[in-house]
């Protein structure tokens, strides 16, 4: 154990190419320094290489972390190395992809159908209830897509006048999605308005729209600031709160505190919101200005030590 140093916390995400999981870095990383701990990163070169991350577990495992912060690259192919973590005795904070698998003291994530929904809504109701809309999902094995996906066709079920004419996978990467959208654009087929799950597709559809001169109505999730940019100058609707960097200091925290012997929830999950023009300000900050929650703001009263 690493505890005179202060407790080392074991990190994964799933690539460096989305701003989410830097902000989901920057998170933990803030939360351990302000509580004497320390943060050691392992990320995928490939962006969600399911063997690398594999290794990326043996590696952590021989160097003996005091606790993982961990989100899984795809919901079920890891789960011998999530396996290999439980039987370390390692304590596991798990969040952003939940685990299907496996030991965890805490999840810590969205509500990812009800974000889904909500921002889903936000885009029907511009549209007034009626029109034929695309789908775009994220990395065919991440829980986060398939449930995001399930809640923007969940919303459409409850709309008649709404048609999903397309779903298509972005991979949740910026270049895939640009390609798909000019793929879908190309077809000529009528597209009133895009469901994107997260904002790195949505910008990078909307870069695609911008090319071929014509502009559709577009949602995402996550937030990101330059999302927040694009719906400040129209390009993009709305987007909803699947803030990684809360998530992350959240988690971080979480996993130092039960190594302090204190109890932490098993579930927590931070409240939806839907961001667009008319309330967009608080978010209008970099990545790196947006401050990390307060432990008690999320979670409520402290609990009882364990014991």
């Amino acid at each position: 154990m690493t505890m005179a140093r202060g407790p080392l916390i074991a990190v994964f995400t799933k690539n460096r190419t989305n701003p989410a999981y830097a902000g989901a870095r920057l998170g933990a990383d803030r939360v351990a320094q302000r509580l004497g701990a320390r943060t050691r990163h392992y990320v995928p070169a490939i962006a969600d290489d399911i063997e690398q991350q594999i290794a990326l577990v043996a590696q952590a495992l021989r160097e003996a972390p005091d606790a993982f912060v961990f989100t899984p690259v795809d919901e079920s192919a890891v789960d011998d190395a999530i396996g290999a973590i439980d039987a370390s005795g390692i304590p596991l904070v798990n969040f952003i992809n939940r685990m299907r698998r496996g030991n965890r003291i805490a999840f810590v994530g969205s509500d990812d159908r009800a974000l889904a929904i909500a921002v889903a809504e936000r885009l029907f109701a511009h549209l007034g209830g009626a029109g034929k809309v695309a789908v775009m999902q994220g990395t065919p094995g991440s829980i986060t897509s398939r449930t995001r996906r399930e809640g923007f066709l969940e919303a459409a079920a409850h709309h008649p006048g709404i048609a999903v004419v397309a779903q298509v996978a972005g991979d949740y990467q910026h270049a895939t999605a640009y390609r798909v959208m000019q793929e879908l654009l190309a077809q000529d087929a009528r597209i009133d308005g895009l469901l994107c799950a997260n904002d790195v597709m949505a910008l990078g559809a909307i870069e695609a729209m911008t090319a071929a001169g014509r502009m559709i109505p577009v949602v995402g999730v996550n937030a990101l600031p330059d999302a927040i940019a694009a719906i400040k100058r129209g390009a993009q609707l709305a987007t909803a709160d699947f803030d990684a960097t809360k998530l992350g200091s959240v988690a971080t925290e979480a996993a130092i505190r039960h190594l302090r012997g204190e109890r932490v929830p098993a579930e927590i999950v931070l409240p939806v919101q839907v961001v667009d023009a008319a309330n967009c300000a608080p978010w209008a900050r970099p990545i790196e200005e947006r401050e990390c929650p307060r432990w008690e703001d999320i979670v409520g009263t402290p609990l009882s030590p364990r014991g």
